[in-house]
């Protein structure tokens, strides 16, 4: 996946901007984007506040890391069904 120019905190500032009342073609032009990109960010991160962001960034890492847990874990339990199997 490509990474984005812009942190999740900025993102959240520029979406302020548009909450403040400047027009959105404005905003995207001002930034650099497109206007999908400005709508695919108001999808994920309206209405959010900077801490919103950085919890949720914190839950997806946390989210990964018990995900990698579980797939050792049924690595782990598929090779002593393997060993148990044989004996």
């Amino acid at each position: 996946m490509k990474k984005s120019r812009f942190t999740e905190v900025q993102i959240v500032g520029i979406l302020k901007e548009s909450e403040d009342g400047l027009n959105n073609k404005e905003i995207c032009r001002k930034y650099g984007i497109s206007d999908q990109t400005f709508y695919k960010w108001r999808t994920k991160y309206g209405g959010m506040q900077v801490s919103d962001v950085k919890t949720m960034k914190a839950l997806e890492e946390e989210n990964v890391t018990l995900k990698r847990i579980l797939g050792q874990k049924e690595l782990e339990l598929t090779a002593l069904k393997a060993v148990l199997e044989k004996k």
